[in-house]
């Protein structure tokens, strides 16, 4: 099956559903209401299951030149220094770190110039049997299909589902920043009583790092947010304090960690939810962007093996909620888990982690994390004669 889909927000999600459309022969438009392109949240890690989901799309190679390997998953430090976890000697990384302005710019690239149409503000969506309108700012279109992947903030979601609760906020916040650095990092992370601080290399050069802690509320600010992070880490090992030194202000965002409570359905019709817009989830597991590429590969898989959008959206709800979700779960407690632990959390956690030694880590945590890193994609029919562009 084949036709024409409108995808609202160029995000991640959202290039990557038009990217895997499109290789399905779908025709496909890409609303995003903002003018132009900016780097939000300056890194982020991509795990197996993400990287064969780019697979699929046809984007291994350029993935892979577009991202660096990182330990951080199997290289944990206190804040004195102290080794909980070293990385492995010897074997791949299983991660791999972007920042965030390449891998969506590596979707971007994978899309004809004018599939997606910028400074588009959607309003309104209305469909019968047959077709959706989505109004918009510069004016209205009918498709077969409408994909909302317009983020945790999702009009898609409130027109749709308008009784269902909005974003949940966590307990903690974030600051984030990207550094050029001759420090050499293979990737680690930073487990303070109540805090973290991640570190990811995502460039030659070039270092991504991440503080987490606890906040009563959301929404506070301060002049000077480099200024903050470094009070909260004074005193901790390097090379935190030197890549804080070397991060040019304007490089750090504030962002407070929210959630989504579970939706009863990700489709509403000829309408389907994609990415944050259905199961916006905290950083801990680094499944944001992966998850929102694996429902851009399962949709289009799923509109190219059934005869009809209805059968195809049961069938990527389907598959899709209960994965996402429960990920999404698994992700809040192990943020809780950091952000909210006591000392005697705390230190229980620490022994724990000391004692076991590397080697052994090294084969745990694959099998823990399984369920997953083990994600294999369905097999995207490519189409050659892919229609063109609506």
């Amino acid at each position: 099956m084949t036709g024409h889909a409108i995808v609202i927000g160029g995000g991640i999600g959202g290039l990557a559903a038009a990217v895997a459309l499109r290789r399905t022969g779908w025709q496909v438009n890409v609303l995003e209401r903002v003018g132009a392109f900016e780097e939000v949240g300056a890194g982020l890690s991509q795990s197996p299951n993400a990287m064969r989901a780019l697979a699929a799309l046809g984007l291994a190679e350029q993935a892979r030149q577009a991202s660096m390997p990182t330990w951080a998953t199997h290289t944990m430090r206190l804040p004195s220094g102290r080794h909980l976890m070293r990385a492995p000697a010897h074997g791949d990384p299983p991660l791999r770190a972007f920042r965030r302005a390449a891998l969506h710019r590596l979707l971007q690239q994978a899309l004809p110039e004018d599939v997606v149409r910028t400074g588009i503000k959607v309003t309104g969506l209305s469909q019968d049997a047959e077709k959706v309108t989505v109004t918009h700012t510069a004016g209205r279109k009918e498709a077969d299909l409408v994909i909302g992947a317009d983020g945790i903030h999702s009009l898609t979601r409130r027109l749709l589902w308008p009784h269902a609760p909005g974003p949940r906020f966590l307990g903690y916040t974030a600051w984030l920043g990207l550094v050029d650095t001759p420090i050499s990092v293979t990737g680690s992370m930073t487990m303070g009583r109540g805090r973290y601080f991640l570190i990811h290399p995502v460039g030659p050069g070039q270092v991504y790092w991440a503080l987490g802690t606890a906040a009563d509320r959301p929404g506070v600010r301060f002049d000077d947010e480099l200024e903050q992070v470094r009070r909260r880490v004074d005193g901790w090992h390097d090379p935190v304090g030197a890549l804080l030194e070397a991060t040019p202000p304007e490089q750090v965002r504030h962002i407070d960690i929210h959630d989504l409570p579970d939706l009863p359905s990700f489709t509403s019709g000829r309408v389907a939810l994609l990415g944050d817009a259905a199961h916006a989830m905290s950083p801990d597991r680094g499944q944001g962007a992966g998850q929102s590429i694996e429902d851009a590969v399962v949709l289009a898989a799923t509109l190219a093996t059934h005869g009809t959008v209805s059968e195809a959206l049961t069938a990527y709800d389907a598959q899709r909620r209960p994965r996402t979700q429960a990920t999404a779960r698994n992700a809040r407690q192990a943020g809780l888990q950091v952000i909210k632990a006591g000392p005697i959390a705390h230190t229980t956690t620490a022994l724990a982690l000391q004692l076991t030694p590397s080697t052994l880590w090294a084969r745990l945590a694959p099998r823990a994390l399984g369920p997953l890193w083990d994600w294999t994609p369905p097999t995207l029919p490519a189409r050659p004669d892919a229609l063109p562009n609506a």
